[in-house]
């Protein structure tokens, strides 16, 4: 007999996996109730085909002319709206675990890869998933079949951050590998050397890939807003600090934005769209984010 799921995954990753997949729903429904448009602006552009109908389809789209004839429910398709292969990848390294509000910075990570998982495959887009720190440990297939949505869940559900990030070695890994066109989602806190990542995102924008980058940090790592005698612990590095804030305060913020500044400058001139995003903000922005970024992309891919 096949093995149940909770033979398979402990109650906690089951229950998580639950909250995940109830949380994707609600944010990207809600989402895409409040837009006056097609979410992938596929309203006034060239019909490709048809497809056949799916549950959360609009129903002002079926071509019931077809349905006359078929007596079958099928959807108008157009150009921007064709299926698009999307590779997810969440940073599960160990600085991935820091978080001063209710969601670690790997919580937020986990949304993302959720929601956005769940609005492609609702547009039935090919979606592949990779957790990693120094190696890819948790991975997912590519698929377009609106029941991949557990499967993606299920490796979020249980990837455990740990280990220090080595962002080249994967992006050349996924460069190598992902040999059609598509477009590649990284959501992590970039905590690796600039130079390191650079070469690894040239190289799949070499490989005609489009990169989007959600740049996940906690609002403390932004704002470093403590107060009183603090205990700082290393992640990802070994170590303790115990001080006044306050002596550090400015010479933080100074680097830290001087790193902002470098990783926008680097992504503006190698065409990778970047997107700094607060643990705080809601998820929303980061749909609006991506659902920019698809204008004309389809069009882009193809030439």
């Amino acid at each position: 007999m096949p093995r149940q799921p909770d033979e398979i995954l402990p109650s906690e990753a089951i229950s998580r996996i639950s909250r995940l997949e109830v949380q994707a729903r609600k944010i990207v429904e809600g989402f895409l109730s409040g837009q006056h448009r097609s979410p992938y602006f596929g309203q006034s552009i060239e019909f490709v085909q048809h497809r056949e109908y799916v549950p959360g389809d609009e129903i002002k789209r079926i071509d019931w002319k077809v349905w006359s004839k078929t007596d079958k429910y099928y959807i108008k398709q157009y150009e921007e709206e064709t299926n698009l292969r999307t590779t997810l990848l969440v940073d599960g390294s160990e600085s991935m675990q820091f978080g001063s509000g209710e969601l670690t910075k790997y919580d937020y990570a986990c949304s993302i890869a959720a929601c956005l998982t769940y609005l492609l495959l609702r547009q039935q887009d090919a979606v592949s998933l990779a957790v990693f720190d120094e190696e890819v440990r948790q991975l997912a297939p590519s698929r377009s079949q609106h029941n991949h949505l557990g499967t993606i869940l299920s490796v979020l559900a249980n990837a455990v951050p740990a280990q220090k990030t080595k962002l080249s070695k994967l992006l050349q890994k996924v460069a190598n590998e992902k040999t059609e066109k598509g477009m590649v989602v990284l959501v992590s806190d970039l905590f690796a050397p600039v130079e390191d990542l650079f070469k690894g995102l040239r190289m799949l924008k070499k490989r005609g890939h489009e990169v989007l980058i959600f740049h996940v940090l906690d609002d403390q790592e932004l704002d470093f807003d403590y107060t009183g005698t603090t205990r700082f612990e290393g992640l990802e590095s070994a170590g303790e600090l115990t001080c006044d804030p306050k002596s550090l305060r400015d010479g933080y913020q100074a680097a830290m934005q001087s790193f902002l500044d470098e990783v926008r400058l680097r992504c503006s001139r190698n065409m990778i769209d970047y997107q700094t995003i607060r643990t705080s903000e809601p998820l929303d922005a980061v749909l609006r984010h991506y659902m920019n970024h698809r204008v004309g992309l389809r069009r882009s891919l193809r030439s």
